[in-house]
This record gives structure tokens, C-alpha cells and sequence, in this order.
């Protein structure tokens, strides 16, 4: 089974599978043909996580870690002389190195079967020949038009060959990262072995063409969404001394059921911790459908994700302590009855809690009203909130895989002319202040990309991840409410109306928060939002169906039977399996 954002990128990974191909054939092929297919949420230029347990080591989960770190240029001190107090949304600047394209292949080197060449044919072929884009590509085309016209050329030239954003079902193709694709297939022509031919492509790709291309491109100067003009510090030696690899999972026991995460380099430990703290409440608050739920939950992941802001980052994260039965308790305590407008994190023993800045405005003005749905917000200076793609994949000998790529949108930076994609903007969830998060040269900026993978006794049974930015934890939260406590289908928990909190510091620039804020689904009900207000809770009504774009497969230990469901939100997500 396979289930995706995308029902190009779930055909791609079933045929890798329908010819024999495993779980991580089929996510290979299937990311990237997301890079094709939705290269407004994720490029080649920008990174992601996955979890994964294969069929040999079913009770295992591992990372697999493609984010990259700040490159050896990006401190805090060239922002600040830049002129910058925040690392910009748009523009190279904010580029880490990029680590999805090399993560790929790591991940097809070890645990896959097939030919690299054939894997990349897929999405090679979409780039050349050409594919119906969707009306958001469009739609992300048309918000930025201006800035491609006036100041980045080479992304008027990739996204607007006909003087104008594309329409929904047009035809669009990127023969420029075909040819990347094929360039990287024939550089190991010579090599030996199936492994060999891969460390080829990984060789040129992170020392060769693609490298040179990106750094010499971004040296020169480039509208930022500052709205001033700056040079990208990205270097080849930059681009050749970063790996990708795999690291331990963390886990937290819940309910009989492991559920395993980034570690606190991401956020994704923000989802065991709200899980750790709502263990100890009795399952009738643990509903997520009823406005009691409802409010421990968004409780909850606000003392999660304030925790997130405090301790999180690429440094010495005690998340032993931050995952203890005896601090969930103390947490746990503080959730009342009403709701809190306040960043509080926890305390540990020895060390102070790093306190990022809390803004409600930023610049131009008032930003806590801008909107957070399971699509991101684009601004015509390019910076963009909420983000991503996914695919999760399952084969029939019970390995399985859940990735969820990012960064490199087509908005992100100038397209890199040759290449056909451009860099990420993930620094711009670092700061500049100080802190485990602060912009630090080879250290990874704390990512928002958050698989999940949930295992019961010792085999992995379910896969799942979705779309968001600060919200993918917060989303994926009320699935294994419904699932593991509820009961409910895989498919079920993903139609179900759901909800997050926005109080809390976005990763996003400009980085602002709105105290008390919680954005959600009117199928909730009014009982249930009218509950949420009454408790002081700032609800936004988001529709009926627009938070969260959840891919989720699962298999059954006792049977082999396999399962997938997809998030009909969006109108593009796709499961599919045989």
C-alpha cells in the first residue's frame, strides 16, 4: 500500500511495487516524483525526515535524517550586518545545505533493490514530457508573479514561459531537472555494483555540477522577502560535507503502542510529550470531538510546544527529562479549566529556559490573523507559512516507510538556471538571539518535518504524517487519540474534523504568535466551539474541510493484512495497494 499528498506520486510508488520493488523503492520513486508533481510544498534543493522499520528489524524504528545543517557562512553576526533581525522567509540566505536528494539515495543504497536509473524514470519522465499542474501550483505561480518579473528572472523564465502563471490541468514541464536526473543516472555508467552507482550520483550531486551551479548562482546578490537585496552563503564545500544517515528514534509508550519520532532536532518529540502529559487523563478527555477534548488537547500542545521553543535544537537536549512520567505529571497539572495565553515552558534542574520573542506583529503589521490550512500561505514577496509534502509506504513483507520531504519551493529563492529548482529557507527556524536553536554554522536548523511511526509489540503497524509546518504534530495528534484510544479507522480519524493551537512562536517568519489562538474545523460543531470561547480560547473558524493533508498506511502483524487511508482535504491526497 502506499498513501501520499499526491496521486501522481501513490501511482508512482504502487507500480515500483505491482513489479516487485519494496517499501523503499516505491518511497524513493514516489519522493521524487513529489518533487515534480507539488514543487510548490517540496524541490530537490530542499530536505527532509523519515521513519522507518524494515522487514528484517520490524521492531526497530529509525530516522532517516535529510536535513542539513547552516552552512559554514550563516551566523547570526553576517544576518545582524546584513541588516536583518530575523533570518528572511524568501531568498537564499535562509538556504541549508540540502539533504533530500542525498537522503534518497542513502536510503535506496541500504534498504532498497532497484537501479537508481530505473527508480528516477518516473519522475524524469513528468519533468520532460510534462504533467497537468494542480490550480494551487498555479495559484503559488500568480501570488509571487511580481517578484519573478521584477527580481528573479530565472523563476519567471521556469514557471512562466508563456508571460503568465499556469493554469489548473495545463500542461507544465521541468526539463531542466530532467536532465539533472539523467546526469545524475549516467555518472554511474561505470561503477560495478548497484551501490557503486549510487555513491556516483551522490558524489556529483554533492560534489560535482549540481553543487557549482547552486553556489556560484546564489553568490550573487537577490530581492529577500526583507525586501532588500542580499548574496546567499552557500558553498560547494558546504554542499560536500554534508551526509545524509540514519539516527536512533525517540519513543514514548502509549496505550500498549510505541510511537516513535525525530529527535529534538525537529519537533517531533513535541508529539510524544503531548502524549506523555494527556496519558494521565481519564479517555473521556481525550476525545478531540467533544469541547472537553478539545480543550485538554490544544492545552496540551501548547505546554508541548512551548517546551519546543525553550529546549529544542541541534545541542544537548535533556529529553529524558522532558519525556518523564514525573514531569508529564507536573505539566499536566497545569491544564485548568480555561484557556492559557501564556509561553510557559518547563523547568529542568541545573538549566534556564531559553525565551524566544514574542511578537504579535512584525515589519509591515499585524501577521497573527494570517490564516494556517493544510495548503500554505504564500505572500507575493515569497515567504510562506504552513508547508510540505508526504508519503507513507508499506510492502508485503512488512517493511515500511513514512517521509515527509520539504523545503526548496519554488518560491523559496531564485531558480538556479540549468538546474530547475532553487534552495530551501530553512534557517529561517533559527534565531538570532541565542538559544538551543540559534543560527549556528553546521548545526541542523530545529525542522518542522515530523513523520510518525507507531509500533506494537515489536513490529511496526503504522505509518503516517502530513503537511503543516508547526501544525503536522498538532495534526497527527487527534488520528492517534481516535485510533489508539477511540478505536476508530485509519480512515475514520483522517476524515474526522480536527483543530491546533497558534499560541505559540511560529517557525515560519516572521516568527509571530497569537496568545490564546485556536484555529478550528466548523464541523467541530457549535456546541464544541462555543464551549472553546467560553473557556477563553481565540477561535478562528477554518471551514469545514482545510486542516491537514494526513497519508497514514498500516499493516496488521497477526495477518500481513495491509492497509492505507488519505485525507480527502485538498482534493489531491491518494491511497492505493493490491
Amino acid at each position: 500500500m502506499a498513501s501520499s499528498t499526491h496521486w501522481l506520486a501513490t501511482a508512482a510508488a504502487q507500480s515500483v511495487l505491482e513489479r516487485g520493488g519494496n517499501a523503499f523503492d516505491a518511497a524513493v520513486a514516489g519522493g521524487f516524483v513529489l518533487h515534480v508533481v507539488e514543487p510548490h510544498l517540496n524541490g530537490p534543493g530542499g530536505d527532509l525526515t523519515g521513519l522507518f522499520a524494515t522487514a528484517g528489524r520490524p521492531g526497530e524504528p529509525v530516522v532517516l535524517m535529510g536535513q542539513g545543517p547552516a552552512p559554514a557562512g550563516a551566523t547570526a553576526e553576517h544576518c545582524r550586518a546584513e541588516g536583518l533581525d530575523l533570518v528572511p522567509g524568501a531568498g537564499a540566505l535562509a538556504a541549508a545545505v540540502p539533504g533530500a536528494v542525498d537522503a534518497w539515495f542513502v536510503l535506496l543504497r541500504d534498504h532498497g533493490t532497484w537501479e537508481l536509473a530505473d527508480v528516477l524514470a518516473l519522475a524524469a519522465g513528468y519533468a520532460r514530457d510534462g504533467h497537468p499542474v494542480l490550480g494551487r501550483v498555479g495559484a503559488t505561480i500568480a501570488a509571487v508573479s511580481g517578484l519573478f518579473a521584477e527580481h528573479w528572472p530565472s523563476s519567471a523564465r521556469q514557471w512562466m514561459p508563456a508571460g503568465r502563471p499556469p493554469a489548473a490541468g495545463e500542461m507544465i514541464r521541468n526539463e531542466a531537472y530532467a536532465r539533472v536526473l539523467e546526469r545524475l543516472v549516467a555518472a554511474g555508467a561505470g561503477a560495478r555494483t548497484r551501490e557503486a552507482r549510487i555513491e556516483a550520483a551522490r558524489r556529483v550531486w554533492r560534489e560535482g555540477f549540481v553543487a557549482e551551479a547552486a553556489a556560484a548562482f546564489v553568490s550573487a546578490p537577490h530581492r529577500h522577502s526583507s525586501g532588500t537585496d542580499h548574496a546567499g552563503v552557500l558553498t560547494v564545500e558546504d554542499f560536500a560535507s554534508f551526509e545524509a544517515g540514519y539516527e536512533p528514534a525517540a519513543t514514548l509508550e502509549f496505550r500498549g503502542h510505541t510511537v516513535a519520532k525525530t529527535g529534538p532536532w525537529g519537533q517531533g518529540p513535541v508529539l510524544l510529550q503531548a502524549l506523555a502529559i494527556l496519558d494521565g487523563f481519564d479517555d473521556d478527555r481525550l476525545d478531540p470531538s467533544t469541547a472537553l477534548g478539545a480543550h485538554t488537547v490544544l492545552e496540551a500542545l501548547k505546554l508541548a510546544l512551548a517546551d519546543r521553543e525553550a529546549w529544542y535544537g541541534d545541542d544537548d537536549v535533556p529529553l529524558g527529562h522532558l519525556l518523564s512520567p514525573a514531569y508529564a505529571a507536573e505539566r499536566r497539572a497545569l491544564i485548568t479549566d480555561t484557556a492559557s495565553h501564556e509561553l510557559r515552558p518547563g523547568r529542568v534542574p541545573g538549566r534556564e529556559p531559553f525565551l524566544p520573542p514574542l511578537r504579535t506583529e512584525h515589519g509591515g503589521g499585524d501577521t497573527s490573523a494570517l490564516p494556517a490550512a493544510g495548503e500554505p500561505t504564500v505572500r507575493p514577496t515569497g515567504e510562506t507559512r504552513g508547508d510540505t509534502c508526504h508519503i507513507d509506504v508499506v510492502d508485503r513483507w512488512g517493511g515500511m516507510v513514512a517521509v515527509t520531504p520539504s523545503g526548496g519551493w519554488l518560491q523559496s529563492s531564485p531558480t538556479i538556471p540549468g538546474l530547475g529548482f532553487c534552495l530551501g529557507t530553512r534557517l529561517q527556524m533559527t534565531w538570532l538571539e541565542g538559544g538551543p536553536s540559534r543560527l549556528t554554522p553546521g548545526k541542523r536548523p530545529r525542522t518542522t518535518l515530523s513523520p510518525t511511526l507507531v509500533l506494537r509489540d515489536g513490529h511496526a503497524v503504522a505509518a503516517l504524517g502530513s503537511p503543516g509546518g508547526d501544525q503536522q504534530d498538532q495534526w497527527q495528534l487527534p488520528w492517534l487519540l481516535r485510533t489508539l484510544v477511540g478505536g476508530w479507522t485509519p480512515q475514520q480519524a483522517v476524515d474526522a474534523p480536527t483543530l491546533h493551537t497558534t499560541s505559540v512562536p511560529g517557525s515560519f517568519w516572521p516568527r509571530t504568535w497569537e496568545p490564546g489562538g485556536a484555529v478550528v474545523e466548523d464541523r467541530l460543531g457549535e456546541h464544541v466551539l462555543a464551549d472553546l470561547a467560553r473557556r477563553g480560547h481565540r477561535v478562528v473558524r477554518a471551514g469545514d474541510w482545510s486542516l491537514g493533508r494526513l497519508s497514514v498506511v498500516t499493516r496488521d502483524p497477526a495477518t500481513g493484512v495491509v492497509g492505507a487511508a488519505a485525507d480527502p482535504r485538498g482534493v489531491q491526497g491518494y491511497a492505493a495497494g493490491r
